[in-house]
């Protein structure tokens, strides 16, 4: 690839960028990134008992958390999803969440895990959807980050390297991954056409005030405010997207500020890169899939707790 060629692209790949945020900014402002969907009949508690199903990747699959029910997906029987169902009015519930899933992964299989929408019918009344953290990179920028880390520990090594271009790769990721949630969020519609749909969004994995904790999550100093910033740009993002795709939104970061990865054993609800609690590391313990199964009974109108 020549010198031109190359301004080209990453010309492009600028406007691109550009146009994007730009499109996400005004219908912010226009739907409010703080809001909801609108309440409607089909929010309200429903006085039968539904059919639900759970769609997602590890955040919600809930990878070592005991008892291990698909190895092929590492799928636990107390992820959020699991507690849900056994707390809410449910005639029937599939959960087909699977460790590693993108976006493209709810139309193809992933091992002996068949199309995740393929789980969807007509009938479905309730759907939970934890997408996204894949197709923005958790995963390498995680392995990434840490690598960089030694070159300057009090430094932003990972920023840096993720800005080099001029453009805020982890940005434009979250930026691209926007219309493939939405692309999701219309089959789901499509093949479940009276379903309450839910966006579920991710925990706190970083403290919340920029601090870092060093070398149990080995970052360096101002990597931590960057990388906690990202991940409230990918929930801001999906809460949007719920929005504009007659989706509900179910915020996990709030109630699991305090509760991060860098944070004593007994405190934490998500555990650090060398875990010391049956979790997959930087991933939500079974501490954390409770807390994430209130924040979903709360949304849908039930307290936690009680049948």
């Amino acid at each position: 690839m020549n010198h031109h060629t190359r301004q080209g692209g990453d010309l492009a790949r600028r406007r691109r960028t550009m146009a994007l945020g730009a499109a996400l900014s005004s219908c912010a402002l226009v739907a409010g990134v703080g809001a909801s969907a609108p309440a409607s009949a089909g929010e309200r508690h429903s006085p039968r008992p539904v059919d639900y199903v759970a769609l997602g990747d590890s955040y919600t699959s809930g990878p070592l958390i005991p008892r291990q029910v698909d190895a092929n997906c590492a799928r636990s029987d107390h992820n959020y999803p699991s507690l849900v169902a056994a707390r809410y009015e449910v005639a029937s519930f599939a959960d087909v969440s699977c460790s590693g899933a993108r976006t493209d992964e709810m139309w193809k299989a992933q091992g002996a895990n068949g199309p995740q929408l393929d789980a969807l019918n007509r009938g479905t009344d309730l759907v939970t959807l934890q997408i996204g953290g894949n197709d923005m990179g958790f995963g390498p920028i995680i392995s990434t980050c840490a690598a960089l880390s030694s070159e300057d520990l009090s430094g932003d090594p990972c920023r840096r390297h993720y800005t080099s271009s001029g453009v805020d790769r982890l940005t434009l990721n979250i930026l691209e991954t926007a219309p493939k949630v939405a692309r999701v969020l219309r089959a789901v519609h499509e093949r479940a056409p009276h379903a309450r749909v839910v966006v579920v969004g991710y925990p706190a994995l970083l403290p919340d005030d920029g601090s870092g904790c060093y070398p149990s999550v080995p970052f360096a100093a101002k990597d931590f405010p960057y990388l906690r910033d990202m991940g409230k740009r990918l929930n801001r993002t999906l809460r949007l997207v719920a929005w504009l795709n007659r989706a509900e939104f179910v915020d996990t970061y709030g109630p699991s500020v305090g509760h991060d990865m860098c944070k004593a054993p007994a405190d934490r609800w998500v555990e650090p890169l060398r875990p010391s609690a049956p979790a997959a590391p930087a991933h939500p313990n079974a501490k954390g899939m409770e807390a994430m199964a209130s924040a979903v009974l709360e949304r849908l109108g039930k307290r936690a707790g009680h049948r």
